[in-house]
């Protein structure tokens, strides 16, 4: 796998993550496992120079 797909496969896991997270309750243990996720996801991505400005709709 390319350097590119891989990034494109963390940009789109990101997106549907924030999806799930944004249909959960907050205070839900798997919200709270999804969070753990979304962090290292927001890591990855930003350690890529990809700017999260407009991806990141949690925003946690």
């Amino acid at each position: 796998m390319s350097d590119k797909e891989l990034l494109q496969k963390n940009v789109e896991e990101f997106a549907r993550l924030q999806n799930y997270m944004l249909a959960s309750e907050k205070d839900s243990p798997s919200y709270k496992l999804m969070k753990e996720r979304y962090i290292e996801l927001k890591v990855i991505l930003t350690s890529s120079g990809i700017n999260l400005t407009e991806l990141d709709r949690v925003k946690e």
